[in-house]
């Protein structure tokens, strides 16, 4: 079907194109407690096709995208594209150039089947009570096959696998029960990371059922050692993407401090081209450029702007790539030496959220501990909020790291002079 498709834009002289042809083949599990309720096997294929015209003497370049059934007509095919042809007119940006530098990639094959017998295991290992146990979960594991071919002579062909498994866990006491859900993505199964996560959650679980309202701290120290950190690491690594900066939504440049004055840890951010077991890990992005490991940041320093094709053009930025794995660097103190004081540990919101512009961040507390001296207390409600260019003058983070999916970070971020608004 893609090669119909090539040869179609061909004779109809299209100035430019890219194709993204992706085969999935998925096996699902779903089950009830522990017992298995239904599965079934999935083998989809969605093609997706852009086309690029020249407008204004080459000033400009439209664009218009869709998808084409893999069971398309050739007719089907020719009016989409001439469709698509048309009303690339009617969306007008600078004009760029798509990715012509060809990539060479390592053949590689994955079996879904295995992948989701993995997770059926790890997940039969889980201790569970009379007071904290697996209400249900389901099992996601596909194998994947994208081919991307563009205009500018990329024709490239990568494998790689992508799995989630979604948990709901019910914790119980003699008054009331809750529920915790949880999504957890990843390339194969990491049997050990899923159990010491489902472990974790179920001990969240019971500590939620005796929790005390969250005190009005005011300004205090904040611990954040839950996956809700890698958002703080995404905005500080987004700060350098292309298009961030053409459009003027970021100020940091390449060779200068993103912090200055900063006095706490320096951030070190890297793209990775793989982590062990990351939904991400691919050798070429979704615009046919080779992925590789580089730094954006080191040292507090931007050493390089990273992202999309178009944005890059227009910023003159050579070899950019999308990349999917990240590694921030791990600072000058271990876990145990930076849990000390009063603090407030927290390790599940509602909703953590920060802006993509200003940086500021909030989050609606569900379960925190409060660390005041030898004394450790269960809180729930309130909020935590601040600016992360007034934190990271001051930020420590963990020698040890954690990974979560395509985060490589360190295990504990911790930050002052957060504002806490308790229910107290």
């Amino acid at each position: 079907m893609t090669d119909k498709i090539i040869e179609i834009l061909k004779s109809r002289n299209i100035d430019a194109w890219e194709i993204t042809d992706t085969v999935t083949e998925g096996w699902e599990f779903y089950f009830i407690k522990q017992e298995l309720d239904q599965n079934r096997v999935r083998d989809v294929e969605h093609i997706v096709l852009n086309v690029y015209r020249k407008l204004e003497d080459g000033k400009i370049l439209g664009s218009a995208s869709q998808e084409i059934p893999p069971t398309a007509t050739e007719k089907e095919i020719e009016k989409t594209v001439d469709e698509l042809y048309e009303r690339a007119s009617f969306v007008k940006n600078p004009y760029y150039e798509l990715n012509k530098k060809k990539v060479e990639v390592e053949k590689r094959s994955f079996n879904p089947e295995e992948t989701a017998k993995a997770y059926i295991e790890a997940m039969q290992q889980i201790p569970e009570t009379s007071t904290a146990d697996i209400n249900s979960y389901e099992i996601f594991a596909e194998s994947c096959t994208r081919r991307y071919v563009n205009s500018e002579g990329i024709d490239v062909t990568e494998s790689y696998p992508n799995s989630m498994v979604e948990v709901v866990v019910n914790a119980r006491n003699d008054e009331h029960e809750i529920e915790l859900y949880r999504m957890y993505n990843a390339g194969t199964c990491d049997s050990e990371n899923l159990k010491k996560e489902i472990e974790e959650t179920l001990r969240y679980g019971k500590d939620r059922l005796v929790t005390k309202p969250t005190p009005a701290l005011g300004k205090a120290t904040v611990i954040i050692p839950s996956a809700d950190a890698t958002r703080i690491y995404d905005w500080i690594g987004t700060r350098m993407y292309v298009s961030m900066k053409y459009r003027g939504y970021s100020d940091w440049e390449v060779g200068k401090d993103i912090i200055p004055g900063a006095v706490g840890d320096k951030i070190s951010f890297k793209l990775v081209k793989e982590l062990p077991n990351s939904s991400l890990n691919r050798q070429v992005d979704k615009q046919g450029a080779a992925i590789r490991d580089m730094y954006v940041i080191k040292d507090n320093i931007a050493e390089s702007y990273w992202g999309e094709r178009q944005f890059a053009y227009y910023l003159g930025v050579e070899d950019s790539f999308i990349c999917g794995n990240y590694e921030v660097e791990g600072g000058s103190a271990t876990e145990a030496e930076l849990r000390c004081g009063q603090y407030l540990e927290a390790v599940e919101f509602s909703d953590f959220s920060v802006d993509p512009i200003t940086g500021d961040f909030a989050g609606e507390i569900r379960l925190a501990y409060y660390h005041d001296g030898d004394k450790v207390t269960p809180v729930s409600g309130g909020s935590v909020s601040g600016s992360l260019l007034e934190i990271l003058k001051n930020v420590k983070l963990s020698k040890e790291k954690r990974q979560f999916d395509n985060f490589l970070v360190p295990s504990i971020i911790k930050m002052e002079n957060v504002t806490i608004a308790g229910v107290e």
